[in-house]
């Protein structure tokens, strides 16, 4: 590297270090996120996949008005916990990204549209793996390490926060769409099979050097527009009853978790997403929302992703909870997101 580069990068480091950037409250580095699309902000783009976003109607609230990956209107839960951990305001995809030092010293989204943590849930929409994403991360890390050496690299690493945002799209796309798993396992057992999958993600991610990890589990997916009934779009009570099955399981796990892992520093936090999606569908009126059933680009399983390229989407998008057939709007995420940082996310300080 010439000299004048590596100088141009130690000052950089230097002045974050110096003013804090990136350490937020209660010395917070980095933001990771490993997940599904609910949180890929672009790591799909270069992908051969139907699991896009980085194309108009998504990301017309977008600052700038652009289609950046991100399954939403606008802002996606990734940017929005860095954000309220006070680290920057967007949080940019790992993939196919030159990113600048000072972006990958405050964290990034290593997530993919489709992906889950059942290895056979990627393959059909041809996701990077939760494994995948581990792997990405173990890259990061050598890459951060050659920047600005091994010791910085642990710091940024150790001090920060991590969030995984997996699981409906095993059930959604998987599950109750594939004939393999249903075979192999009845629900129940199917989502022991998830659980276990999902813990040892989480156990692996903090060997990898993860002390801070945020949990998130499976939001109310038999209410997403794609998934309620027919004719009477009432939610589907089976899938919502997994989705409830999988969180309470987990949830005992990442106390066990903390019980187990205090000792070495490591904290865990389980954010319910599913009751408070649930409450904001059940008080629509109150959070100044008025079509819960309906997607503002459409209410089927092809309103959504690379299926609604250049569609139009509706002229009210403040009124809707869900932006397409499977994700919810920026607004909807900002209320959401809100109220799991205050519950529970904020044990991670």
């Amino acid at each position: 590297m010439p000299g004048q580069a590596l100088l141009c990068m130690l000052l950089t480091v230097l002045l974050l270090v110096a003013n804090g950037a990136g350490t937020g409250k209660g010395k917070i580095s980095a933001v990771f996120m490993f997940g599904d699309s609910m949180v890929d902000p672009g790591n799909n783009n270069h992908r051969i996949t139907e699991a896009k976003a980085n194309f108009p109607p998504y990301g017309q609230d977008f600052p700038g008005g652009k289609a950046t990956g991100r399954f939403s209107n606008g802002k996606v839960p990734g940017d929005m916990l860095a954000s309220r951990f006070g680290v920057k305001e967007l949080l940019p995809p790992y993939v196919g990204n030159d990113l600048e030092l000072t972006d990958l010293l405050t964290g990034v989204a290593f997530a993919s549209g489709g992906s889950g943590y059942d290895p056979f849930t990627s393959v059909p929409a041809t996701a990077t793996t939760s494994t995948g994403q581990l792997e990405s991360f173990l890259n990061y890390k050598e890459k951060l390490k050659e920047l600005v050496g091994e010791e910085e690299m642990t710091r940024v690493v150790s001090e920060g926060v991590y969030f995984t945002v997996m699981g409906g799209n095993d059930l959604v796309n998987n599950y109750f769409t594939f004939p393999l798993r249903r075979h192999q396992y009845d629900l129940p057992s199917y989502v022991e099979f998830l659980v276990s999958l999902a813990v040892n993600f989480t156990v692996k991610l903090n060997e990898m050097g993860a002390k801070k990890i945020g949990f998130i589990g499976i939001p109310p997916i038999g209410c997403v527009p794609s998934q309620r009934k027919h004719g009477s779009r009432e939610c589907d009570p089976l899938r919502n009853q997994a989705a409830e099955l999988f969180n309470s399981k987990i949830a005992k796990e990442i106390d066990r978790l903390n019980a187990e892992r205090h000792i070495q520093d490591s904290r865990f936090a389980y954010g319910d997403i599913y009751y408070n999606v649930l409450d904001l569908i059940k008080r629509h009126g109150h959070y100044g929302f008025k079509e819960v059933t309906e997607g503002c680009c459409g209410s089927t399983v092809l309103n959504a992703a690379i299926f609604i390229q250049y569609q139009p989407a509706c002229p009210n998008v403040y009124d809707y909870i869900f932006w397409d057939s499977f994700h919810p709007t920026e607004k909807a995420y900002n209320i959401v997101v809100d109220k799991i940082f205050q519950q529970s996310l904020q044990y991670l300080i």
